[in-house]
C-alpha cells in the first residue's frame, strides 16, 4: 500500500522516477524506517520541488488519518536536509495554521530560519518581532542570528550576539560557532581564534566544530604551528572525540604547505577514525592523489570496497578523478569498465571523468570516439559531456569541431536544465562564427543559446559583426541591446565605425 501511494505521488512530479527513488521509498517502508507512516511517502522529497505539499497534507486530514507531530517534524527535517526549504516551510506553516498543537520555541526557531531562507531577512525579522515574549528565548534569538550570519551581515550579527550575551542566551557553542562562521565567510580569518578564546573565558566549552573552525582559520593563513597547537589541545580534551574530518583537514593543509611527511602521519590518524565511512575513504583517496601516491590510493580503495557494502557513483567519481589527476588513463579505463558492469543507474558524471582525462592529455579524438561509443549503446549524454569535447577541440584550435560539439550540447540541454556552458568556450565560438559562418547559422546558434545563457554584450557584438559582414541592418540589434540594459561601449562604437554607412538608429 505504501509504495503504491508513493508511486502515485511521484507521478505528479515533472521529473521521472529513478531507481534511486524507488530504493529510498522501500527503505522508508521497511527496516529501520518502518515507524515512519505513509504520509512521508506522500510528501517524498524525491519529487518536484516546485510542487506544494499543502494539498497532500489537506487530503491526509480529509481521509481521517492521524497527524503526528514527530512524523511532521521528521518530514520537515528531511526536506531541509535536501534543501527543499520552501516545502519545509509549507509543512511548518500548515501545522501553525491548523493549530494542531501548541508551537514551542523550537518550532518557532525552525520556522524563523526557513522564512529567512525562503522569503528573506526582512520577513524573518518581522516574524521574530511578532513573537510573544515567552517565545523569544535562546533558540529563536539563535535562529535570527543564523539569518544574519547567512547574509554576511557583520554589524547586525555582532550587535545581535551582544544582546544575546546580555540576556544570558549565549551559553552554547552554537552561537559562537555562528560568529566564527561569519568571520570565515567574510574573509576575517584572523578573528576566529579570538572567538574561541572568548568562549573559554565565558565558560562555554568549544565543541568539535569550534576547534575545526579555528584549525581552518590558521591553516588557510598557512600558520601551521598554531594549527597544530589547536589540534593538540583537542586531543587532550576528554570531552572531545576527534573524527576523521579533523585529521583530514590538518593533513590537507600540510599537503598545501608541502610538508608531506607530517601529512602522511595525519592521514594515518585519519584512516584510524574512518570506521567504514565511504566519505572518509573518498577524502583519503583524494588527499593521497594530491601527494601523487598511487599505491596508497589503491590500498584505500581496496579498503573501501572491503568495508563498504556497495560503492556509489560518487565513490567511483572520486577514484576515477584521482587516477586522472595522476595521469593513469589505463587504470581509469579499467575502473570505468568495472563501474559500467555494476551500475544500476547510468550517471554521465562518471564517464565524464575519463572524457576530461583524455581532453587534458590532448586525446580529444579518442574522447569523442569514446563518447560516440556510449551513444551507440543507446545512452543520451548530458550537455556537459559534449561541452568537454568542445573545450578540448577549442584547445586544439579546431573551431569547426568545437562548434559542432557545442551544438550537440545545446541539443540535449533538457537532460540537465541547470547546465551552463563555459564563457571562454562560448566566447571563442561566437568570435569564430561572426567571422566565418553564414548569418543564418550565427542566428540559429544564438537562438539555441538563449535558453541557457542570458544575452550579453559579447553575444550582441558577435551578431553585429555577422550582420555587418552580411551587409544587414544592425539598428534592430542595437535596440535589443538597449532593451536588455546593455549600453554601447567603445568596442560597440569601433564595430559600428567599420561600416561604410551608419544605419538609422
Amino acid at each position: 500500500m505504501a509504495s503504491t501511494i508513493f508511486f502515485r505521488i511521484l507521478n505528479r512530479s515533472q521529473n521521472p522516477t529513478t531507481n534511486a527513488s524507488l530504493l529510498l521509498a522501500r527503505s522508508y517502508c521497511t527496516g529501520r524506517n518502518a515507524s515512519v507512516s505513509n504520509l512521508f511517502l506522500r510528501i517524498s522529497p524525491l519529487g518536484d520541488p516546485s510542487h506544494s505539499v499543502v494539498p497532500v497534507l489537506d487530503q491526509w486530514m480529509e481521509e481521517g488519518k492521524k497527524v503526528k507531530k514527530p512524523e511532521l517534524q521528521h518530514i520537515a527535517r528531511e526536506l531541509r536536509a535536501r534543501r527543499r526549504y520552501r516545502q519545509a516551510l509549507e509543512v511548518s506553516e500548515w501545522v501553525s495554521c491548523k493549530k494542531l498543537w501548541p508551537f514551542s520555541a523550537g518550532d518557532h526557531a525552525v520556522q524563523l530560519d526557513l522564512i529567512g531562507r525562503v522569503r528573506g531577512l526582512d520577513s524573518a525579522e518581522s516574524y521574530f518581532k511578532n513573537l510573544s515574549d515567552q517565545d523569544k528565548i535562546d533558540k529563536t534569538y539563535g535562529a535570527l542570528l543564523n539569518c544574519y550570519v547567512r547574509e554576511g551581515l557583520v554589524d547586525k550579527s555582532l550587535s545581535h550576539m551582544q544582546i544575546m550575551r546580555e540576556m544570558g542566551f549565549a551559553f552554547t557553542p552554537l552561537n559562537y560557532n555562528n560568529i566564527m562562521c561569519l568571520y570565515t565567510n567574510t574573509g576575517q580569518l584572523e578573528k576566529v581564534p579570538d572567538v574561541l578564546s572568548e568562549m573559554k573565558k565565558n565558560g562555554v566549552s568549544p565543541d568539535n566544530f569550534s576547534h575545526r573552525l579555528c584549525i581552518n582559520s590558521y591553516g588557510a593563513r598557512s600558520d601551521i604551528n598554531n594549527m597544530e597547537k589547536v589540534l593538540e589541545q583537542m586531543e587532550s580534551l576528554p570531552h572531545i572525540s576527534l573524527d576523521w574530518t579533523t585529521y583530514a583537514m590538518v593533513a590537507n593543509y600540510h599537503i598545501k604547505a608541502s610538508i608531506h611527511e607530517k601529512a602522511l602521519i595525519y592521514l594515518k590518524k585519519c584512516e584510524e577514525k574512518v570506521n567504514k565511512d565511504a566519505l572518509g575513504y573518498n577524502n583519503l583517496i583524494s588527499l593521497y592523489a594530491s601527494l601523487g601516491n598511487k599505491d596508497e590510493m589503491m590500498r584505500v580503495w581496496g579498503l573501501e570496497k572491503s568495508n563498504c557494502k556497495k560503492q556509489s557513483n560518487k565513490d567511483y567519481i572520486t577514484m576515477l578523478g584521482s587516477l586522472v589527476k595522476l595521469g593513469e588513463l589505463e587504470e581509469t579505463e579499467k575502473l570505468l569498465k568495472e563501474w559500467e558492469s555494476t551500475c544500476y543507474c547510468y550517471d554521465f558524471r562518471v564517464p565524464n571523468i575519463l572524457l576530461l582525462g583524455y581532453s587534458q592529455k590532448g586525446l580529444i579524438e579518442k574522447a569523442e570516439a569514446f563518447l560516440q561509443g556510449i551513444v551507440k549503446k543507446g545512452k543520451t549524454p548530458t550537455p556537459n559531456s559534449w561541452s568537454i569535447l568542445a573545450a578540448g577541440y577549442l584547445d586544439k584550435q579546431n573551431m569547426e569541431k568545437a562548434y559542432e560539439c557545442m551544438k550537440e550540447a545545446l541539443a540535449v540541454v533538457a537532460e540537465n536544465k541547470g547546465w551552463r556552458p563555459k564563457d571562454k568556450v562560448i566566447s571563442s565560438i561566437l568570435s569564430w562564427l561572426s567571422e566565418s559562418v553564414d548569418i543564418e547559422n550565427v542566428e540559429a546558434f544564438l537562438s539555441s543559446l538563449k535558453p541557457v545563457v542570458t544575452m550579453n554584450r559579447e553575444m550582441y557584438h558577435a551578431l553585429i559583426k555577422a550582420y555587418l559582414r552580411a551587409g544587414k541592418e544592425v539598428g534592430g540589434l542595437l535596440e535589443s541591446m538597449k532593451a536588455d540594459n546593455i549600453d554601447e561601449n567603445e568596442e560597440t562604437e569601433k564595430l559600428l565605425s567599420s561600416r561604410q554607412q551608419k544605419p538609422d538608429r
